[in-house]
């Protein structure tokens, strides 16, 4: 069984990576432009694209031959160790990417040690309630706000505050310790939110199983009952935190540029942005082996907390969560409230016309100032509500449905997970973007497929744990069919936590589809994105910091309503 168990899982992995630079390597035919077009803007800036110069630089790449020609060239040069030659600047590409991906782990040990301490301050107060006997989950409302904050944001933010206004910390550049501490708190800072209150979740669910009030009748120490906990709450979340651990390195994009860092993302999306297809694949396959080695390593841990009690089939059956208390609403009211006044508000205003003068601070009739353009920001917010989250929450159902389907065949599904999860949004939107070209909805597409697989990789973990308890077990003993097993016990064990984890993503596929339109692969200009709004201001956010202000605020209400409502247990 676990013979065949390895073979699947690494067919899997065999065939997603081997899909995915098979599409990289034909991309430039995708886009209905030849790719000796783009080799002659960049290396021969000077000549025409005559028919001459054309044949010349087909044959020095041998792209007369076609794709699949090109592409079993690299991929026989890579067997060897050759990576092979950039079609831009004709030097090898090889030791780049080595060069680019040590900066890029260096720089993702870094965000996990401050994503770390945030998860651990969030889950603290969950341990001490459950210690107290009191294991009911908290509003989350300060994981919600970290998980709110863009990268992009917190790299432009920190840039300002840490380097000009303070002056404590260089600006760019990657030369030491201390170039990595903004960066670090840029990434770090939205990753631990998201781990803290995944974490606090299943350690809530931990702390209501029987055996916590067997051990603690029995004399438990509190540090021995508080390790059996973590160890009993960490499996359900170690895959999320192994996909976290990828997407750091293949979503640092913004933050690599912002701070001229030269990483392993910053070079794939130059790489894509050129068409310099050898250096692409070569990328992006550094990407998804690096993918396909922390999923193994999170695997292995998974196994190794939670082995014994999966082959023995002991793993103990959380109680059903209780009713909610009163209070629990305030939060989601509150949140509710301060983002429909401003949608209400802004939607009665002018999002387009620019009529105050640029950059004009906040006032009574302008509550949230002017952008540089002389345009309402409370307007541009209102009316970008609807777009920007309802597109969002569309694209997080889809990745629900995906997530949920996907995750309930993990073998199988493991080598697209890791390969969804490791790919950049940018990457996707460049190659949905070169295929259908630029909009909206193909900004969503391009999300969707790369967005899915946290929420797969959670639905896998609990599967697996719900499967393996004794009452689920012995159910096919009884003569219950798979479907009903699948219907009447392992969905209602898998859809609250997964659905709690999705509408902790809105924010962050809303900046994601924003981040898309904003490079010209999405929604345009004069669209009140969001997303497109915080990047304008970005640029003023110095000396008109309203102008992010305003979108981030709405941000932050958004993702505390949604998972404040999440947190909520409703009455059958």
């Amino acid at each position: 069984m676990r013979g065949s168990a390895f073979i699947k899982t690494t067919a899997s992995r065999a065939a997603a990576l081997f899909s995915i630079v098979v599409l990289i390597g034909l991309l430039p035919w995708f886009s209905g432009q030849s790719p000796e077009y783009t080799v002659l803007r960049a290396r021969y800036a000077d000549r025409e694209a005559t028919d001459e110069t054309l044949s010349m630089i087909r044959a020095e790449l041998g792209l007369d031959r076609g794709p699949v020609h090109v592409f079993l060239e690299w991929a026989g040069g890579l067997l060897r160790g050759d990576a092979g030659n950039s079609w831009i600047t004709n030097t090898p590409v090889g030791p780049g990417i080595v060069e680019t991906l040590g900066v890029s782990v260096t720089l993702m040990a870094c965000a996990m040690v401050v994503a770390s301490l945030v998860a651990t301050a969030l889950c603290v107060p969950c341990v001490l309630r459950g210690l107290a006997g009191n294991p009911g989950r908290g509003s989350g409302v300060v994981a919600a706000a970290t998980t709110a904050l863009p990268e992009f944001l917190l790299a432009a933010m920190f840039l300002v505050i840490g380097a000009v206004w303070l002056g404590c910390f260089p600006p760019y550049g990657w030369q030491g310790v201390g170039h990595a501490v903004l960066p670090a708190l840029s990434l770090g800072l939205p990753a631990g939110g998201l781990i803290g209150r995944l974490l606090s979740d299943a350690i809530s669910l931990a702390f209501a199983e029987k055996w916590v009030d067997t051990w603690a009748m029995a004399g438990a120490s509190r540090a021995r009952l508080t390790a059996a906990v973590l160890r009993r709450a960490l499996p359900s979340v170690m895959s999320q935190i192994g996909l976290v651990l990828i997407g750091l390195t293949g979503g640092a994009v913004v933050v690599e540029k912002v701070f001229a860092i030269p990483g392993l993302g910053r070079a794939v999306l130059v790489a894509a942005s050129a068409q310099d297809i050898p250096a692409l694949q070569a990328g992006v396959l550094a990407l998804l082996v690096l993918a396909v080695g922390v999923g193994s390593l999170s695997a292995a841990a998974r196994y190794l907390l939670l082995g014994a009690a999966l082959r023995s089939g002991t793993v103990p059956v959380p109680e059903p969560p209780g009713r909610s208390r009163r209070r629990d609403s305030a939060v989601p009211l509150v949140a509710a409230g301060a983002l429909t006044l401003v949608v209400v508000a802004g939607l009665l205003r002018d999002p387009f016309t620019s009529r105050h003068a640029r950059l004009a601070s906040p006032g009574f009739g302008l509550p949230f100032g002017a952008d540089a353009s002389g345009r309402d920001l409370l307007a541009r917010v209102g009316h970008g509500a609807v777009s920007t989250l309802g597109t969002a929450l569309l694209v997080v159902l889809a990745c629900l449905v995906i997530g949920i389907v996907v995750g309930l065949f993990p073998l199988a599904a493991t080598g697209p997970l890791e390969v969804a999860n490791a790919a950049p949004p940018i990457l996707a939107g460049l190659i949905v973007a070169v295929m259908t070209g630029p909009s909206a909805e193909g900004a969503a597409i391009a999300v969707t497929l790369v967005s899915w697989a946290p929420l797969a990789a959670h639905t896998a973990a609990l599967a697996q744990e719900a499967r393996a308890q004794p009452h689920v077990r012995i159910l096919p003993v009884l003569g219950v069919g798979r479907l009903r097993v699948l219907w009447r016990y392992l969905l209602p064990a898998i859809l609250g936590p997964v659905f709690r984890h999705s509408m902790l993503r809105i924010p962050g596929i809303a900046l994601a589809l924003a981040a898309l339109g904003f490079l010209g692969l999405g929604p345009h200009q004069p669209s009140p994105e969001w997303g497109l709004i915080l990047a304008e201001g970005i640029n003023y956010v110095e000396r008109a910091p309203w102008t992010v202000a305003a979108p981030a605020s709405a941000l932050i209400f958004a993702s505390i309503l949604a998972v404040s409502l999440s947190s909520v247990r409703w009455r059958r």
